[in-house]
């Protein structure tokens, strides 16, 4: 029995209750509702009081998260474990509270897209903390193992704890309707009338439409077909594994193996975890086992992989944007076994901190952590210094919705330009630091092709000194042999982008690019 089944097998004897004015109460006290829409009045099943007025905590936890995250534009990632840790949940209701908050997140638009037809004010009206728990009683109803009976009394009694008395009567009545269709009936109904197949996805998949249109493109964009597009957004709403990985020459993914790990399936030193907190697995407490997405694995590895095109020192490296410091950490271990020295920039203090916080465990010897604005390193102190360097650039994050929950809702067409053009100026400043025969990578965990292969181009065409190298190719020499590929031509070399559905990792994109010397 999975622990959404024992979870709502422990609290079935509860009935949700119908509430509200004008009820009226049977002999033995249990109120009745007046039949809405036709349908004939029902008791409750439990008496005044024997009603729960306490939250579950694992609920309650999941309740938390949401409020900080629409009422304090917090990050569900960070909220999330400290409200776990604070409420002392055991492993499985750890892993309930995770799939209830990050699911309801996830699926807000679709759950609010039935809710609209139910409520009779406009969303916006309600009060933000009853829209949370009306969302999080929709994902129990509409995508997890939880009995109907199980998800409405628990989410009611969720609401009469933290809310009140009176909204817990407007959260009963909701979900009761919520739960007379399923699923696919509740799909069918709201997509009825779209206007084209990216409004039906978007509903379906629970996806701004921008987005949509967005990853249809990207997937055109990339030689990849657009039929793809449902698959894609499917992997989205996927939980992600949490991924491993062992610096080399620092740490083994042994002791992770004994605690339930598995290989990782895309690239050497990698491997998945599925049980529990990760913080017990041997290794990460040291830092020499990290949680890192195998995407970012792949990029860092790509990048200290591929062979210089031209003669020279192969010493100085730098990650110009290296917050929070996940591939700077596998660089510095991968820079170790070179005998090169890493520099990683991060611009913002606290992240800095984490940067060197990730660095720990890397000789001290081998790396410095700086603290400038990346486009700094595109000054007259630093040309030509380095020979790789890492452009991990800030970008819209379209790649990685799949873990943070929250951040498809958070984002906006208009977010792109000034993206791009910041973009373009770390690509400009990295190119200026790198000496001729040296090797720039330059990332985004996005599909986009506006932050991908339009930054390349028109980098292309300004900087007469710049080459395109056949990503696909040095980013399929560190996958195993059986990955599905990621290359796609651009002029006389390639880029390369990971995808969640084909790769199971963020959508990652990446372009090597070397500097040749200048023409006569």
């Amino acid at each position: 029995m999975s622990a959404n089944e024992q979870r709502g097998d422990s609290r079935g004897d509860r009935r949700s209750m119908d509430q509200g004015d004008g009820q009226r109460r049977s002999e033995s006290g249990r109120t009745r509702n007046r039949g809405q829409g036709g349908r004939p009045r029902q008791y409750s099943q439990a008496a005044p009081g024997q009603r729960k007025r306490s939250a579950d905590p694992a609920r309650l936890v999941a309740f938390k998260t949401l409020r900080e995250v629409s009422g304090a534009d917090a990050y569900a990632n960070l909220v999330l474990p400290k409200l776990i840790r604070e409420y002392q949940l055991d492993r499985r209701d750890a892993g309930f509270a995770t799939e209830l908050a990050y699911g309801a997140l996830r699926g807000q638009g679709l759950y609010d897209a039935i809710l609209t037809t139910l409520v009779d004010r406009p969303l916006s009206e309600l009060d933000p903390a009853v829209l949370d728990a009306l969302r999080l009683g929709a994902h129990q109803l509409m995508a997890m193992r939880v009995p109907k009976h199980a998800a409405l009394d628990e989410t009611v009694s969720l609401a009469r704890a933290q809310i009140g008395a009176g909204p817990s009567g407007l959260i009963n009545a909701v979900l009761r309707r919520v739960s007379e269709q399923e699923p696919a009936a509740w799909v069918a109904q709201l997509t009825a009338g779209a206007e084209n197949d990216s409004a039906k996805l978007a509903i379906e998949h629970s996806h701004p439409d921008w987005i949509v249109r967005a990853l249809r493109g990207a997937l055109i964009a990339h030689g990849r077909d657009a039929g793809e597009l449902s698959a894609l957004l499917q992997a989205d709403n996927a939980a992600p594994v949490v991924n491993l990985v062992a610096l080399p020459g620092l740490g083994d993914l042994d002791g992770a193996m004994e605690n339930g790990a598995e290989p990782g399936t895309l690239v050497e030193g990698s491997a998945t975890y599925k049980h529990g907190d990760v913080a017990r697995v041997p290794g990460v407490r040291e830092g020499t086992v990290r949680v890192q997405d195998a995407g970012s694995q792949v990029m860092a590895r790509a990048l200290a992989n591929v062979e210089l095109p031209a003669d020279g020192d192969d010493r100085y490296w730098l990650d110009l944007c290296a917050g929070p410091g996940g591939k700077a950490a596998l660089l510095g271990a991968l820079a170790v076994q070179r005998d090169a020295r890493l520099t990683a920039n991060e611009p913002t203090a606290h992240r800095a901190r984490l940067v060197e916080n990730s660095m720990d465990a890397v000789p001290r010897d081998y790396w410095m952590v700086t603290e400038l604005d990346g486009r700094a390193y595109g000054g007259e102190d630093y040309a030509g210094d380095y020979d790789r360097i890492m452009v991990d650039a800030p970008c819209s994050g379209l790649g990685a919705l799949r873990r943070r929950p929250e951040s498809r809702w958070r984002k906006a067409p208009r977010d792109i330009p000034e993206l791009t053009a910041l973009q373009g100026e770390l690509l400009d400043a990295a190119f200026s630091a790198v000496r001729v025969g040296g090797v720039v990578g330059f990332v985004t965990c996005s599909p986009h092709q506006a932050e991908t292969r339009l930054v390349v181009e028109d980098f292309l065409k300004r900087t007469g000194q710049a080459k395109l190298l056949d990503t696909g190719a040095e980013v399929a020499k560190v996958m195993y042999e059986d990955a599905p590929a990621a290359g796609h031509p651009l002029g006389e070399g390639s880029t390369a982008q990971l995808w969640p559905h084909l790769h199971g990792t963020d959508a990652m994109f990446m372009a090597l690019l070397t500097k040749v010397a200048p023409t006569e």
